[in-house]
């Protein structure tokens, strides 16, 4: 592997006459939580090693607008996400690649109306195309072979996108003992955080989503459970803390152990 993790910004290229062909959109996750870093650092290292041709916005990246939306202001949603398709349409951006659900949703089918037309990609689709064309090679009888694993479907992968076979085609390639959870796919449950709940106080109820889903995981047998949102992630570890089941039951982000398993 690289010793030096290279991550240019688009500034940057673009002062030396360059055009990235992806954009990868980091999102305020990806930036700013510790667990969410660590899933951007495993992406940015396999399209390091993929060398794929690509850049972030860096300073100029701003929070898309997706909770302020989900939490009822448009006002500030539209300032955000205006102020955003300013920036990319200035640098001509034409494809984004993102690891976060949220982003993906708001970039891909509520910027258009705005004026903002990209290719939008999920991480976990860019993860399959890679595989499939040769670019992306994995080791045989990697760390996860033969291990009882299970996914998580994020609500705006999934329901929202129809987002279901990409990340399941990868978790395949890993060669594990896939186990799908009694609720997954079109009948997925929410990890309790979207629609901009990870930011306001608990409605009155009997017991929190995250941890209903952690009882669906901890019943699956599964020694890992895997996940394609750092909204998810947080939830589903703060789960498997509430159980304390957390030293039995791995969280990841698929990145994260496509890198564990690549042959560089």
């Amino acid at each position: 592997m690289s010793k030096s993790l290279q991550v240019p910004t688009i500034a940057v290229l673009a002062a030396a006459g360059k055009t990235p062909e992806i954009l990868f959109w980091v999102g305020c996750a990806g930036s700013f939580d510790a667990r969410a870093q660590k899933v951007t650092v495993a992406f940015c290292k396999i399209m390091n090693e993929c060398k794929i041709d690509f850049a972030i916005l860096g300073n100029e990246e701003s929070c898309t607008g997706d909770p302020a939306r989900r939490a009822g202001n448009e006002f500030l949603f539209q300032m955000k996400a205006l102020q955003n398709i300013q920036t990319l349409n200035m640098y001509e951006v034409k494809k984004i690649v993102t690891a976060c659900p949220h982003c993906f949703n708001t970039l891909k089918n509520e910027y258009p109306a705005l004026g903002g037309h990209y290719e939008v990609v999920h991480h976990t689709q860019f993860l399959q195309q890679l595989i499939e064309e040769g670019r992306l090679k994995l080791k045989e009888g990697g760390d996860f072979k033969g291990k009882r694993i299970t996914y998580h479907d994020s609500c705006y992968m999934g329901r929202a996108n129809g987002v279901y076979e990409a990340p399941r085609s990868v978790l395949a390639a890993l060669d594990m003992d896939l186990v799908e959870l009694k609720r997954s796919r079109t009948n997925g449950l929410c990890c309790g955080a979207g629609g901009a709940q990870m930011f306001k106080e608990d409605e009155p109820g009997n017991k929190r989503i995250n941890l209903e889903r952690a009882e669906e995981i901890l019943a699956s047998g599964a020694t890992a459970v895997v996940a394609n949102c750092p909204f998810c992630i947080t939830m589903l570890q703060d789960g498997m803390k509430a159980k304390d089941r957390q030293d039995d039951v791995m969280v990841y982000d698929l990145s994260e152990m496509v890198l564990k398993n690549m042959i560089f």
